[in-house]
């Protein structure tokens, strides 16, 4: 039988139960619940934390067993999360076949890299496989990361998981000898140049097909700060339409499956906080080779608090993406940039698309730190793309924003995309304070960013923190730091609780 994800053997008579929505949010994970003592669960060993194969049809999914003792539900009915009813394409009123799952083979792989073993082309095809199936429980994930992360991956591994990310997705593919995009390995607050680039290098007539991502622990992705300037989710024809028309877009990565292992994978490695360099590589460039780009820009911050934290490292990490993107034909320039504080003021959904645009716009008061980052990245795209010769992409791209060609394009792009948005307003403000007059001496990237995460962001769009302050800057005590932006009282209170437990987020030295 085919079903969501492809072949799958189907076990003798299945036990059916009634379906029914939860209205339970669980994320990326399905998960079903059935009473511990239903009929199917005694008849077929089921337990607490099983892995269930669930069937409607010609669909099925893999989905983790939760039980129920009370009578919450009755014993002929298998209740569903949020992520379970909408991949099995439910309305409601349907029978669902419920039977254990074939065994996950490639599991095998992962405990003989656990052993020592390297990862053959083949393992790492069928371990992506797998997990894009739905066939790895978020054990089997982290158990898989966790080996790739004792004993790094080779070059030659990750080759191949590079290799296989890209296979199992989607693949756009454009009419075009040259077709360029950009990438930041992320960890640095408010460095939101994505909105900006897209438009000045589109408006030069380069292609720039840009798929972002929303954030997973961070305060806000590209893709969330977009949305509020614009809609996002356009599927595969509406990309298509928007770059054929404006020549970029800048859309939301998971409406579209471009490497969709890679999203399964990042959401455990967060958690776990392990990020390797085989799996970042193969994280980034499987994406972007997948999204059809021929020429890369890559952004690398380095600073104490950022995810790069030394000068060698970023060396280290740059000599390995451009091996494997050369592998693939893909042609790569990487930008090594300060990292040791937060760009712009806005961090956050709408207060990051409040500098974007004022940089847009040329708005007297806006970033110029922000202003600065996105010209040079876009100047080296302008060259690498081969719009401009050596040393003047810098000087093409400011022209482009300074007379207001990439605004006019940001704004088609926009409409293109289904109409211009205005970003919310905060409900609820805060400053923080300078508890004494002295200089600025450091940010701390990591802590500014949770604290915006606690004051609501980036769920709420409105939420996040406004910076009024720089490494130097001199400042009064009294004088405010920044400003915390929420949408509730009670987030507004998580925030500043925070703030008073961490006084040295925003560190003040001698004057």
């Amino acid at each position: 039988m085919s079903g969501e994800h492809g072949p799958m053997a189907v076990s003798p008579a299945p036990h059916q139960l009634r379906a029914r929505r939860m209205g339970i949010d669980t994320q990326y994970e399905a998960v079903v619940f059935m009473h511990k003592d239903c009929p199917v669960c005694r008849s077929e060993g089921f337990a607490a934390h099983n892995r269930i194969l669930l069937r409607v049809g010609d669909r099925h999914i893999i989905a983790t067993l939760y039980q129920v003792t009370t009578d919450l539900l009755a014993l002929d009915e298998a209740a569903l999360s949020e992520p379970a009813w909408v991949r099995l394409g439910l309305a409601g009123g349907e029978t669902i076949a419920v039977s254990h799952p074939d065994p996950v083979d490639s599991l095998s792989h992962v405990r003989g890299r656990i052993y020592g073993n390297e990862l053959s082309e083949d393992a790492l095809r069928a371990i992506v496989g797998d997990v894009v199936e739905g066939k790895y429980s978020d054990i089997h994930l982290s158990s898989f990361i966790t080996s790739c992360a004792a004993r790094p991956l080779d070059r030659r591994e990750t080759l191949a998981l590079t290799k296989a990310m890209i296979e199992v997705g989607e693949k756009l593919s454009w009419n075009r000898d040259i077709v360029v995009d950009k990438h930041s390995v992320g960890g640095l607050p408010g460095n939101r140049t994505t909105p900006i680039i897209v438009p000045i290098v589109a408006a030069l007539g380069l292609t720039m097909p840009k798929t972002s991502s929303r954030a997973i622990t961070s305060p806000a992705g590209t893709a969330d700060t977009m949305e509020t300037m614009a809609p996002v989710e356009l599927d595969t024809a509406d990309i298509h339409r928007v770059v054929e028309q404006e020549g970029g877009c800048i859309a939301w990565g998971g409406a579209v499956k471009l490497s969709p292992a890679d999203d399964v994978i990042i959401r455990i490695e967060r958690a776990l906080d392990i990020d390797t360099e085989g799996q970042m590589i193969a994280s980034v460039l499987s994406k972007k080779i997948a999204a059809g780009s021929t020429h890369l820009v890559l952004d690398l911050p380095v600073g104490p608090t950022a995810k790069v934290r030394s000068t060698n490292a970023a060396h280290k990490l740059a000599a390995g993406l451009r091996a494997v993107a050369e592998a693939f034909g893909l042609r790569v320039a990487v930008n090594i940039g300060d990292g040791q504080q937060p760009i712009g003021r806005g961090i956050g959904p709408a207060l990051e698309a409040n500098d974007v645009l004022a940089v847009l716009q040329g708005a007297k008061d806006a970033p110029q730190d922000l202003r600065a980052r996105a010209l040079a990245l876009a100047g080296a795209l302008i060259e690498l793309g081969g719009a401009a010769s050596e040393g003047r992409g810098h000087i093409l791209a400011a022209q482009v924003l300074g007379d207001g060609r990439a605004w006019a394009k940001f704004q088609r792009i926009c409409e293109a995309q289904g109409g211009m948005r205005k970003p919310p307003v905060s409900r609820h403000r805060q400053p923080l304070l300078a508890e004494r007059t002295g200089r600025i001496d450091a940010i701390d990237n990591r802590r500014i960013a949770k604290l915006a995460k606690l004051a609501g962001a980036p769920e709420a769009k409105a939420a996040g923190i406004e910076l009024h302050v720089k490494l130097g800057s001199t400042v009064s005590r009294g004088e405010p730091l920044c400003t915390v932006h929420a949408e509730a009282p009670g987030e507004l209170a998580y925030s500043l609780n925070y703030a008073a437990a961490n006084p040295g987020i925003i560190s003040i030295g001698e004057p």
